[in-house]
């Protein structure tokens, strides 16, 4: 359905049944004819169809990582929502959807969650990507390295263990990063290998950035990449 493919929504409201950890309720409508959803733990996801006025996907795969307590039931919340074949509507950037036991207010991601800008935002490291993994662990949550751009191109931040700065020159999507200068001290724990992925990517000639929403995605063509999300 040519209103809802290549959108994502995420929900603002439920009225019956809520989402077993308050959610959102995310939703993705690829262009391919899938979508995939996310209520707080796995993301399920598989072929879809619009047939009287109602979303209808048949059995959905899922993700299998274990879920926190509070969104236990996240998973199931989901799946019986879809079972149920809902009816939809929608009316510029909101979709409703409806069973017999809810109903789900969603906001396209756009309006919901704008973009955040590359420059002038603090960026916290998440993740670190390779080609064949994507890596969290605490190493990186509890050193936080750092990525500021600034609206002249001035870089400042932290690998998780040295502090960083230099500069950037920016082309649509493409960051052109000059040589970094780091201070020096010695690294402890695994921020030794948290600053060496970092400085691995910042330091490729061709580094492409794409946002969506709060999260930033750093990917060099070999397949590389750093994941980070904005600081509040």
């Amino acid at each position: 359905m040519d209103e809802l493919s290549g959108r994502t929504f995420l929900s603002t409201g439920v009225d019956g049944v809520p989402i077993p950890g308050g959610g959102p309720l995310r939703i993705e409508f690829n262009e391919d004819g899938t979508l995939s959803a996310n209520a707080g733990c796995n993301t399920v996801f598989g072929g879809v169809r619009f047939e009287h006025g109602r979303i209808i996907t048949g059995e959905l795969a899922s993700t299998l990582i274990g879920c926190p307590p509070e969104t236990a039931g996240a998973d199931e919340w989901v799946n019986s929502m879809f079972v149920d074949e809902p009816e939809w509507t929608i009316d510029g950037n909101e979709l409703v959807l409806r069973t017999g036991d809810r109903t789900v207010t969603l906001l396209d991601r756009v309006e919901a969650m704008p973009d955040r800008p590359l420059q002038g935002t603090e960026w916290v490291l998440r993740s670190i990507i390779t080609s064949d993994s994507v890596m969290s662990s605490r190493a990186i949550d509890e050193s936080e390295p750092l990525l500021l751009i600034d609206s002249d191109g001035q870089v400042s931040g932290s690998t998780g263990c040295n502090r960083m700065n230099g500069s950037a020159s920016i082309n649509g999507d493409e960051i052109r990063f000059s040589p970094l200068a780091t201070t020096r001290m010695a690294c402890i724990d695994d921020r030794d290998e948290v600053e060496r992925a970092v400085l691995s990517v910042l330091s490729e000639t061709n580094v492409r950035a794409s946002i969506e929403a709060d999260t930033l995605t750093l990917m060099t063509e070999a397949g590389n990449g750093l994941t980070y999300v904005a600081r509040e």
